[in-house]
């Protein structure tokens, strides 16, 4: 049985208390989300899409245990080159196809990971090569996630970001990398607000939830009021980004 003295505590993703590396492997406490995200890696494996964890089975003291990746997960948002956001939108489209059409996809046409931010993604050589935590992935449609990565990855309303037509310029640049059709590109720009709304949302409900909690009520209001700025910017300049899409 592994004492604890070998394991070294991981950040990145913040859905999940309790990620710790053991050598070359990850362990994470069992939730209620364990059996579908051991399904799907599983999947992914079986199809051959490298960008996740393989999942190892429980270790001796119940723990999921998965692969470590090797690489860096970034801490913060910041801005992206177009190299970079080429590899996250490639990777998102890989991932999408791995599951669409599977059992696990449901009714919906992909399964989606649900949070593929920058915060979500292993860098390699610094380009995203992987995604992790996957404990909000469930069936959807390719824009929810689309939409998330648009805004973590391209958009920022902070004074020091670039112009928002620079921004815009970069969201194309991602669904173009992905390989967006058409009609999709015009429902884009409302995903965009769409995702950080039920940021915001998601957030809010995490005030009132019990101990422990993913970060502590001043945590949470902050990023309630982010995500309502990102909307705010957003909508401001709705024309620009939807401009930047035809």
């Amino acid at each position: 049985m592994n004492t604890g003295k070998d394991e070294v505590p991981l950040s990145g993703g913040r859905m999940t208390q309790g990620v710790v590396r053991v050598g070359d492997t990850v362990r994470r406490p069992v939730t209620a989300r364990s059996a579908f995200v051991a399904e799907l890696l599983n999947h992914l494996q079986q199809r051959g899409f490298n960008g996740a964890p393989r999942y190892l089975g429980l270790d001796d003291t119940g723990r999921d245990t998965f692969t470590y990746l090797p690489g860096r997960v970034p801490a913060r948002f910041q801005l992206w080159s177009d190299e970079q956001v080429v590899a996250a939108g490639t990777l998102l489209r890989s991932l999408h196809e791995a599951t669409r059409g599977s059992r696990l996809a449901a009714t919906r046409p992909v399964v989606c990971h649900h949070d593929p931010g920058p915060n979500n993604a292993v860098f390699y050589q610094d380009r995203p090569m992987a995604f992790i935590d996957f404990d909000t992935a469930a069936p959807g449609d390719p824009l929810e996630d689309l939409g998330y990565m648009a805004w973590t990855w391209c958009i920022s309303s902070k004074s020091q970001a670039p112009p928002a037509q620079e921004q815009a310029t970069q969201v194309r640049i991602l669904a173009d990398a992905y390989g967006l059709d058409i009609p999709a590109r015009s429902s884009l720009v409302d995903a965009i607000l769409d995702r950080q709304i039920r940021n915001a949302l998601w957030w809010r409900r995490h005030l009132n939830a019990p101990q422990p909690r993913v970060a502590d009520d001043e945590q949470v209001l902050a990023r309630i009021a982010w995500s309502i700025r990102e909307h705010d910017y957003t909508t401001a300049n709705r024309a620009v980004f939807a401009s930047a899409l035809r």
